[in-house]
């Protein structure tokens, strides 16, 4: 009896999922919801921060500015070194702007996110916000509803395409809740998130997109994100000096983008844990607040101010500068937030100065200070994010006015090509290309990007320490056949490297100076690139372009092993042996029932092999099977919950294994029989 039952429910499910339309419009009510109440959960934690921090749910700049100075200071970096350690503890993907995480996981795991990343965005963010860091709540929230949405159909078992849909209505829903705009959240998601304005996916993010605006509208009110003083377009004319503001705009957006970066290569530099980084992080952004407390937080009141008119040209100029200083010092530092409000708040003051400029010269035909301000806003956003729909569109519906338009859209036009011109990734895609993967494309244009140091590196190498003379340099250059010696101290630390070129000079009358020459006088210091053993070898390949002597691999300072040149070249030939060799067997795997193993050349063949039951829940990382079974999988072909066989290419070490998958490997033949149970020869 109950096992008709559950069959009959089975059968019912089944349907029910056949059914997709319905299926897809249920999961996206059921996510909108759930990212509107995200928004506010996220908002109220917000304030919660602030009343510890500030000893104000809601602040005003003035009440910031009447704060002792060191209250300022310390209230920021207390709140960066909680953020700095719940990222470093418990995930790493919520430092930072948290967007370009969630677009790489659409393009190259099929939409999945950790579900822990919802809860560690939501407490790293709401504390570095609300404790003064300077960044905005709109990327925090969509990767905190697409980390909802992943969840959820990783829960149901949903296929890619179905998955991917479900992150897009989850960012979505973030972006509607957090502005009040449901249009622009929609827009949001497929232009920037998804890429892809299909209506299978556009139908489901837009009624996600609505649902959350309706929960927003219960709680919060129908209020706008910013209170917008009437426009109007005065003159024709005006919209040259809207084009000259487009201009601006892509140079400041530019200018913002390669001071994020740059601050965060600044910060990787520095030789301290994550948690005291960003603490020192925080401490500078309080120290800029001391004078402009308009950088603490998200800024919408200042934003409010620029776009009433209320403040001075210079000083509104002097506002676009720090906040590009402080932004870039938050997230470079470690700290968790978005980029979106600060695009917003950017564009606003660099809007607002143009606007009074032009204003005071041409008082009769000009538009307002706070006309200019929100068109700059969405010329920023546009440029910086390279999505000019969504700008245009969240700027429209925060004014509800459509004279806006087409000053509107000349601005972002304008803007979004010149920094399209000027530099082809935007601030979102530039983090992902920094880590060797193009979205654009799916798939990572390196081939290294996820081959760790510690693969290739030779634990031997040959050590000397800083006393040692001349001659037992140059013996054991004789003895060593490598091109570079290293230099330690008594605790294993290196101290430096002596290379061949280093060598040469001295070498014309070695017996003269044997005497007088020592290694540590040799030696180079500081100079030459160091690895780390769990660092990737497409950084190794980057620094070879420039350094032609072998790489020291340094854990804590000690010197554990070296790279050398040859190594990388002939992995990365290895690579793209195999990842060729995938791509030649993807039509044979996604066809046949199985495939025999097929030699390659020595003992290593290609074998299709059913990931065994051991391997299920687990990722390929954790797995670690190249280095536990000296395999590589190629390809996985997976059976969706709908009975559709799909092949994914490449799989990242991400990839968590389902039951049922079936694996391409290119592995040893006596390693075989290991794969296919899941237990290594060693058994651990």
């Amino acid at each position: 009896m109950l096992d008709r039952a559950a069959t009959a429910l089975r059968r019912a499910r089944d349907g029910f999922r056949r059914a997709e339309q319905l299926y897809m419009i249920l999961l996206a009510v059921a996510l909108g919801v759930l990212g509107g109440f995200a928004a506010i959960g996220f908002r109220l934690l917000i304030q919660l921060v602030q009343s510890v921090a500030w000893r104000r749910g809601t602040y005003t700049l003035d009440y910031l500015a009447g704060l002792p100075f060191w209250w300022k200071i310390v209230a920021p970096a207390a709140g960066g070194l909680l953020v700095g350690l719940i990222t470093y503890r418990f995930a790493r993907e919520a430092k930072g702007h948290g967007v370009p995480e969630v677009m790489e996981a659409v393009a190259l795991r099929g939409g999945r996110i950790r579900p822990r990343v919802v809860i560690a965005k939501m407490f790293a963010s709401g504390v570095s916000i609300g404790s003064g860091g300077s960044v905005g709540r709109e990327g925090p929230i969509v990767q905190i509803g697409s980390a909802l949405g992943s969840t959820l159909g990783q829960w149901l078992k949903v296929d890619q395409r179905r998955l991917r849909t479900l992150v897009g209505c989850g960012a979505a829903a973030g972006i509607a809740a957090t502005f009040n705009a449901p249009v622009a959240g929609a827009l949001f998601a497929v232009e920037v998130i998804l890429g892809d304005f299909g209506v299978a996916q556009f139908s489901p993010i837009v009624i996600s997109s609505v649902s959350a605006t309706v929960v927003s509208h219960y709680f919060l009110g129908d209020f706008p994100a910013f209170e917008v003083p009437e426009y109007s377009l005065v003159h024709a004319s005006e919209l040259f000096a809207y084009a000259g503001l487009g201009v601006l705009a892509g140079l400041a957006a530019l200018s913002f983008i390669r001071s994020l970066y740059s601050a965060e290569d600044a910060f990787d530099r520095l030789k301290l844990s994550p948690p005291l980084k960003a603490a020192i992080g925080g401490a500078l952004i309080g120290a800029i607040g001391i004078f402009a407390p308009h950088i603490f937080g998200v800024g919408y009141e200042a934003i409010t101010e620029a776009v009433r008119g209320n403040m001075v040209w210079y000083f509104l100029a002097l506002l676009v500068v720090l906040k590009i200083l402080a932004v870039s010092i938050t997230i470079g530092s470690g700290g968790s937030g978005g980029i979106f409000a600060p695009s917003l708040f950017i564009g606003a003051m660099l809007g607002g100065a143009v606007g009074t400029v032009v204003h005071n010269f041409w008082p009769t035909s000009t538009a307002g200070a706070g006309a200019y301000a929100l068109v700059g806003m969405g010329a920023l956003v546009a440029s910086a994010t390279h999505a000019p729909i969504t700008a245009i569109l969240i700027i429209f519906e925060m004014t509800g006015d459509y004279a806006i338009i087409l000053p509107l859209m000349i601005s972002c036009i304008i803007a979004t090509l010149l920094s399209t011109r000027l530099q082809r990734a935007s601030i979102y895609t530039l983090k992902l290309l920094r880590r060797g993967v193009d979205i654009h494309r799916g798939r990572a244009v390196n081939v290294l990007q996820n081959v760790p140091v510690s693969d290739v590196m030779r634990p031997r190498f040959v050590t000397l320490p800083p006393g040692d003379g001349l001659g037992a340099v140059i013996t054991k250059f004789i003895d060593h056949p490598g091109s570079t010696l290293f230099v330690i101290d008594e605790a294993g630390q290196l101290e430096g490297v002596i290379t061949a070129d280093e060598i040469r000079p001295i070498m014309s009358d070695p017996a003269a100076l044997a005497e007088l020459i020592i290694a540590e006088d040799v030696m180079v210091e500081g100079k030459f690139p160091t690895v780390a053993p769990d660092g990737s070898l497409a950084d190794v390949m980057r620094l070879l372009g420039v350094y032609r002597g072998e790489v020291p691999v340094l854990e804590d300072g000690r010197l554990v092993g070296v790279i050398w040149p040859q190594d990388v070249i002939e992995r990365y030939n290895n690579e793209i042996f195999k990842r060729d060799m995938a791509g030649t067997m993807v039509a044979a795997a996604a066809t046949e029932a199985a495939v025999e193993p097929l030699p390659t050349g020595g003992d290593t063949v290609l074998a299709e092999i059913p990931v065994p039951s051991a391997f299920v829940g687990q990722t390929i990382g954790e797995l670690n099977i190249r280095r536990r079974f000296g395999a590589s999988v190629l390809l996985v072909k997976q059976i969706s919950m709908d009975g559709v066989e799909r092949v994914n290419t490449a799989p990242t070490p991400d990839y968590e294994f389902r039951d049922g998958d079936t694996m391409l490997v290119l592995a040893a033949v006596d390693e075989l029989p290991h794969l296919r149970t899941g237990v290594p020869a060693d058994g651990r």
